[in-house]
């Protein structure tokens, strides 16, 4: 075998956590109790069918017939069938209700954890957890559950049943047994090692698709699908690999298996075969040994199934719970929220991985109803005021606060409520315009408000060329519109949601002349009477900005108008003139 599969651990065996998660997800102990309870009549009804085969052979070799043993045999398997059935069902049941109710914290938690955890896992990654690994305790609990309860009663019921038939019998038996599983459980191992590296190959490889199949026209625009093929094909052998040798393993491990069992088999109807002849055994007693013989071997192929999904299982569990004991985002508790105090950052320092500072020591006010710009070189920190303003993260040293209070005070439902953001990437949902237009808002919106909101962002004679109007798909990530279109409806977006702060990132960098006209409208709509901060490289959208604040490896070094900087501060008479040179030409 490759030497690597002695390098792949095993799950963390830590029952007490699995069984906390079965906790947590609300596994309905009645339900499971009224469950074992038919399981157990199931297995009793199979404990008991062997002995009416064996009465009625018996009594078939003497060349008579009891109606009753037949009657009684039917009833046995009709027992057996109802309650093997209501058993199965109840126990999915409960697999199904404790991996939605999984699957529904999980959900509610990841959309409340901070962006953080985004930032350091792949989205794949967490749909894996939400989706793959809730379906095997879902599988845990609806089929082996109660199954492996069952398999022990069945094995102790029939070892029980066999002594009392014949005891030489029984004890021959359970010498063969241990010798059996003793050889397949090292096989059994390895198969396991191979499986879980598998399935780790190919969370790999789904992960991969997702990211090249979300960016495909990335992909094509820059001519890499061969290089694409290339990794894909690389992964895709080493998936058929992996699958090779679990042929390998398998086709050990099934020829041993069959040549195993077959030899018991052989041995036992041998040496049953010799205490038939000699008078020491009947031959319904015979049959009912070799009945009760599957009833062994069935539960321990159904326990060792139980096992490796158990094991599985364990290893699900510790990836569920890295999410949901990850802290939410900290929301405070303060809900009245005055919009009059200024926005101030004082002393502000932050750094995303905790070594190189993306912002240093920045201090400026925001006053309430007035319009800030922030220009810079690219990396500068201006959209990490964004993020820090927005709460997606916490500032390592200084503070924000909104008059006397630290914005962390604030309710987070409450306070990213007053802020509407408009970026140059903008996120659309599949879904129609209106859809769109209305994301986020609680509740039923009135058909006239969403049309004002579109005709405020310049967006409602586009949207109403379009082939159904404002219940037109956008497509995938707004794909079936322009960048000006998707800019506007983010407009609508946030003019709808009556937002008092507005975050203006690179809004019109993208986009053509005749775009960011109309673009450049609805901002100029949507400003009024709001608090706004733009962030933008073209500074002719911003000149007329009542301070502009120049952010430079991560530090404030200017403040002012544009008329003041320009005569004051050296970087941004760099900007200006690189700007106007690079307009110039464009004109040339």
């Amino acid at each position: 075998m490759d030497a690597k599969l002695n390098e792949i651990e095993m799950p963390p065996m830590n029952m007490k956590r699995f069984f906390k998660l079965l906790n947590f997800g609300k596994l309905n102990k009645t339900i499971f109790l009224i469950a074992f309870v038919f399981g157990f009549i199931e297995t009793l009804a199979g404990l008991i069918i062997p002995l009416f085969t064996r009465n009625l052979i018996d009594f078939l070799s003497s060349g008579g017939i009891d109606w009753s043993y037949i009657l009684f045999l039917a009833g046995a398997f009709i027992v057996q069938g109802v309650a093997g059935g209501i058993s199965f069902y109840l126990m999915t049941y409960n697999g199904e209700s404790v991996v939605s109710f999984l699957r529904n914290r999980l959900w509610s938690h990841v959309l409340e954890i901070p962006v953080s955890y985004f930032d350091q896992h792949e989205s794949g990654e967490t749909m894996s957890r939400i989706t793959q690994d809730t379906t095997i305790i879902k599988t845990l609990v609806s089929n082996h559950l109660v199954t492996f309860i069952s398999g022990i009663i069945t094995i102790v019921g029939s070892i029980v049943m066999l002594t009392i038939i014949d005891w030489k019998f029984t004890l021959f038996i359970l010498l063969s047994i241990p010798i059996a599983i003793l050889i397949i459980f090292p096989l059994g191992k390895i198969m396991y090692k191979i499986s879980k590296r598998t399935q780790d190959e190919l969370a790999a490889f789904t992960s991969h698709l997702g990211r090249v199949l979300n960016e495909i026209r990335l992909v094509k625009s820059h001519n890499a699908q061969k290089y694409e093929k290339e990794v894909g094909k690389e992964e895709i052998k080493r998936l058929m690999n992996y699958g090779l040798k679990e042929a390998k393993v398998n086709a050990v491990i099934s020829p041993i298996m069959t040549a195993i069992i077959m030899a018991i088999v052989v041995a036992i109807i041998g040496y049953g075969g010799a205490r038939v002849a000699s008078g020491a055994l009947s031959p319904g007693s015979l049959v009912a040994i070799i009945i009760y013989i599957f009833n062994i071997v069935l539960p321990f192929s159904h326990m060792a199934a139980f096992f490796t999904t158990f094991q599985i299982a364990l290893g699900a569990t510790e990836r569920i719970f890295h999410i949901l004991e990850r802290e939410k985002e900290q929301s405070g508790h303060v809900t009245e929220i005055d919009l009059i105090n200024p926005l101030s950052f004082q002393h502000v320092s932050f750094s995303y991985d905790g070594r190189e500072k993306i912002l240093n020591d920045v201090s400026f006010t925001i006053e309430q109803g007035k319009t800030y710009a922030l220009v810079g070189p690219s990396g500068g920190g201006k959209t990490t005021i964004f993020s820090l303003i927005e709460r997606f993260y916490i500032p390592q040293q200084g503070e924000i606060t909104l008059g006397v209070r630290n914005i962390q005070d604030f309710h987070l439902a409450s306070w990213r409520a007053q802020i509407g953001y408009v970026s140059q990437e903008i996120s659309l949902l599949s879904g129609t315009v209106k859809e769109n237009i209305c994301y986020g808002m609680e509740g039923p919106v009135d058909d006239e408000r969403i049309k004002e909101a579109a005709r405020l962002a310049n967006a409602f004679e586009f949207i109403e060329k379009l082939p159904d109007g404002f219940e037109t798909n956008v497509g995938e990530r707004g794909i079936k519109l322009s960048g000006g279109q998707r800019q506007r409806l983010a407009i609508a977006r946030a003019i709808l949601r009556n937002q008092k702060i507005l975050l203006l990132d690179e809004a019109t960098s993208n986009l053509d002349s005749e775009s960011e006209q109309y673009v450049q409208q609805a901002i100029k709509n949507v400003m009024k009477g709001r608090t706004t901060i733009i962030i933008a490289h073209r500074l002719s959208t911003v000149v007329d900005a009542d301070e502009i604040l120049v952010v430079e490896k991560g530090r404030i070094t200017g403040r002012g108008t544009h008329d003041q900087l320009l005569t004051t501060h050296p970087l941004y008479q760099k900007l200006v003139k690189h700007q106007f040179h690079f307009q110039k030409t464009n004109l040339c």
